[in-house]
């Protein structure tokens, strides 16, 4: 099976990355799929620096408000997700574009394997052991075998719980069990990835993250942050509360401390955690580092591309 090609624009937090991916799917008719595991909440729109709502009429977005943030969302639902819509995307002739900094999420889904252990829909694989007892063990392995002839070979049809998981996650993720199998034995991703890190110099970075938490504060941040906590997101959602730009401001908010020293504390957050993104990134051998203002240039100069 031909694998399909995707670009991952990844890097530190305000280093250009939405900027280069929506020039690049302007450049190639791509579509954007977020990497970015606060993104995925509605309602957390300023501080995980959202693309606006012109930019994502433009250029189709994926993997952006799919859940409530009272809701956590994990790495396999993300997997499941994002697997979702690169086949879709794909299958539309056009070019899937990570964008963002969750390297995590991006290493897993890269690397597969994951999800054929986690993702799970016990109402689905319930209603698929009635069908069974309904309709008999046959009927179920007939199923399997028209989605995933290789795992129906090697699952007998009296094993009705492995009949009914390999269909269970075929439904959900889109992709036969024996294939995730294969790919977990092997070790290779099952995409053509070209994953590239914006490189900046450390002092322009910097000054971009200061402008930046300067812009969210214009924005709106205090507003939004306070609408959050209303709501009661940051007690029910720990991930969403542990957010960057949440927690630092929440102080304030308390009474605890002034402005000033709650945006000083967002600012400096914000340079510690772009370092613990370039060190994840850097660390990974399929991650290729370029200027940031060549990137688009240089991936539309590829063969590929």
């Amino acid at each position: 099976m031909e694998k399909i090609k995707l670009i991952a624009l990844v890097g530190a937090t305000a280093s250009g990355k939405s900027a280069a991916a929506l020039e690049l799917a302007r450049r190639t008719g791509g579509e954007i799929v977020s990497c970015d595991s606060m993104q995925v909440y509605r309602g957390m729109d300023i501080a995980t620096a959202k693309p606006t709502p012109e930019e994502r009429a433009e250029i189709p977005h994926h993997l952006i408000d799919v859940s409530e943030p009272e809701t956590p969302y994990s790495v396999a639902a993300y997997l499941a997700d994002a697997e979702a819509a690169v086949r879709s995307i794909a299958a539309r002739g056009k070019l899937p574009i990570f964008c963002g900094g969750t390297g995590l999420y991006l290493d897993r889904f890269l690397s597969g394997g994951l999800p054929a252990q986690t993702v799970a829909d016990e109402e689905l694989r319930a209603g698929l052991l009635r069908q069974a007892e309904e309709h008999g063990v046959d009927f179920l392995h007939r199923q399997l075998a028209e989605i995933d002839p290789a795992s129906a070979a090697a699952i007998h049809k009296n094993n009705v719980r492995r009949v009914a998981r390999a269909i269970e996650i075929y439904r959900l993720t889109g992709v036969p069990k024996s294939e995730w199998d294969a790919q977990t034995q092997t070790g290779e991703s099952r995409y053509d990835a070209r994953v590239v890190l914006l490189d900046r110099p450390r002092e322009d970075l910097y000054r971009r993250i200061d402008a930046r938490v300067d812009q969210m504060l214009a924005d709106g941040l205090l507003e939004e942050t306070a609408a959050l906590e209303a709501r009661g997101v940051f007690e029910t959602n720990t991930t969403a509360a542990q957010a960057i730009g949440y927690k630092e401001i929440l102080p304030y908010l308390h009474g605890e401390c002034s402005l000033q020293a709650a945006v000083e504390t967002l600012k400096k957050a914000t340079r510690h955690y772009a370092k613990r993104q370039l060190t994840w990134f850097s660390a990974k051998s399929y991650v290729r580092p370029l200027p940031a203002g060549e990137v688009v240039a240089a991936l539309l100069k590829g063969d590929d591309f």
